[in-house]
């Protein structure tokens, strides 16, 4: 009795030390199927690029006048009157009033500060913007660049840089898709070829924000880029995907 006793003894702690080990075993070999499995995708990036011309323009300028505030009607008139001189600088550059968006007069007053607590009578801004849109690139360009007329006349005339558009970016984001996919097989399989192996087929893929850059440019962003002080521009498109090698 004594025997057995000290046999179970002994018996016991081997089929948990042998189960222990089985145990291990079939870990290490799931952790071994699991890092092969992983071993057989490879990920990239790809990108495609087209060099595109604007086909659209947008050019904003403002006019404004500053009074007093018991001369706000005279503003309102003054502002009035050049509102007609910049029109007609307008017409006779050949653009028509469908082309032209003008804003209501905007009113701000101007704050001012004296140590005395003497600060006058109060004075106020009035602003209207106008905004020209085109599909004439050259004829704005020339125009924005040739306002000394209109200023002549005593209009206070601020202009800001005409900016660029181009219209049909949704279509060319499809076709440059296509070839960013492309660009990424044929980086995938470069770097497979030099370890030994194949690409087999795409596993998945994730388009990045499309940029439109201004010529050779490299500033990208995470949030995607677009660029509006060129005519001519960038437009590329990046795809992440990943392939099965074999």
């Amino acid at each position: 009795m004594e025997k057995d006793k000290l046999k179970g003894e002994f018996v016991f702690p081997a089929v948990v030390l042998s189960l222990g080990l089985i145990l291990s075993a079939l870990i290490a070999s799931y952790t071994f199927y699991k890092v092969r499995a992983l071993d057989n995708i490879i990920s990239v990036t790809g990108s495609a690029k087209q060099r595109v011309i604007s086909d659209s323009v947008k050019w904003t300028s403002s006019i404004s006048r500053t009074v007093t505030e018991n001369n706000m009607q005279r503003g309102y008139s003054e502002l009035a009157k050049d509102l007609l001189i910049v029109k007609k600088f307008f017409s006779d550059n050949g653009i028509g009033d469908e082309e032209i968006s003008i804003s209501p007069v905007f009113t701000n007053e101007i704050y001012k500060y004296s140590s005395s607590g003497d600060t006058g009578p109060r004075e106020y801004t009035l602003t209207q913007n106008i905004t020209i849109q085109s599909t004439d690139l050259k004829k704005i360009t020339d125009m924005a660049k040739d306002t000394l007329s209109v200023i002549n006349e005593g209009v206070l005339f601020s202009t800001q840089s005409p900016e660029y558009y181009y219209s049909k970016l949704s279509e060319l984001r499809v076709s440059l898709l296509s070839d960013a996919v492309k660009d990424a097989k044929a980086r995938a399989e470069m770097l497979s070829l030099s370890g030994g192996r194949g690409i087999g087929p795409m596993k998945s893929a994730a388009s990045g924000v499309v940029q439109v850059l201004a010529p050779n440019s490299i500033e990208v962003s995470d949030y995607g880029q677009y660029d509006v002080m060129s005519i001519e521009k960038d437009v590329m498109v990046t795809v992440r995907a990943s392939f099965v090698t074999k």
